[in-house]
């Protein structure tokens, strides 16, 4: 079974995300695009996941629960979980290591989070785009340790990636890459950043998904995911990480 899905989203709680990206509203925008498997990526954070689930399930998206996470070196890793509370737990961890700089929302935005009803349940105190005081390595680790899909955001962009605060793709328990374009390996295209200097991606999947803010952004760049045999679970069930690993595996390197 084929399925498109979309790996990189962002709610109200994202600083960066506008106030319309309930979770209900992206479920909504997931499911009028055809998505069937999706994640949602706050930054920092897991606390709207648990609304993201319940309005995925009601509009047929088995959900993944995620995080935008952002290591020392300003990196932006996606941490990708079928198990709700190892996404918050993971998001607390983080939120523990993030300084103490607040967020000021006439600045900087909103930072709220939501009930399964769309009743706004609290807001968070810190700016959520800050470096949390783990190393990237450290990061990866914990998350490969709650048995998260590890997946590096947007290596191809000249901000937050591997590729731009590093200058290259290091080896790591990476199950695969996101990039914002595809290269063509039919016709000999390798892969490059945004300023068109090669790219060496190690030989990992690549993925794209829609990094949206915006309700119109939402599953603008998903992707074909390969399942295999696996079947999609409806109603609580929670998604199985470990076949979802495998699938990435068929992905175009």
């Amino acid at each position: 079974m084929v399925v498109k899905a979309d790996f990189h989203l962002h709610s109200c709680l994202s600083p960066c995300g506008d106030l319309s990206m309930s979770p209900r509203a992206i479920a909504a925008a997931l499911a009028a695009r055809g998505v069937r498997l999706a994640a949602l990526t706050d930054h920092n954070s897991a606390l709207n996941c648990p609304a993201f689930g319940a309005a995925c399930r009601e509009a047929g998206i088995a959900p993944l629960f995620g995080v935008e996470a952002q290591s020392r070196e300003e990196c932006h890793i996606l941490c990708l979980f079928g198990d709700l509370d190892a996404a918050l737990g993971f998001g607390e961890w983080l939120y523990g290591l993030m300084p103490p700089v607040m967020n000021v929302p006439e600045k900087t935005g909103d930072q709220v989070y939501v009930d399964e009803d769309e009743n706004i349940a609290g807001e968070v105190d810190k700016f959520l785009i800050t470096s949390a005081d783990v190393s990237l390595e450290e990061l990866a680790s914990r998350a490969v340790s709650l048995g998260a899909l590890v997946i590096p955001a947007h290596v191809d962009r000249p901000s937050f990636s591997l590729s731009s605060q590093l200058g290259f793709i290091p080896d790591g328990p990476w199950d695969a890459l996101e990039v914002v374009r595809m290269p063509d390996r039919a016709t000999g295209e390798d892969a490059r950043d945004m300023s068109g200097n090669p790219l060496d991606t190690l030989g990992f999947p690549l993925i794209t998904s829609s990094d949206a803010h915006y309700p119109e952004h939402v599953g603008r760049r998903a992707f074909d995911l390969d399942l295999g045999g696996y079947v999609l679970p409806a109603g609580d069930a929670p998604v199985d990480a470990e076949m979802i690993r495998a699938a990435l595996r068929r992905r175009p390197r």
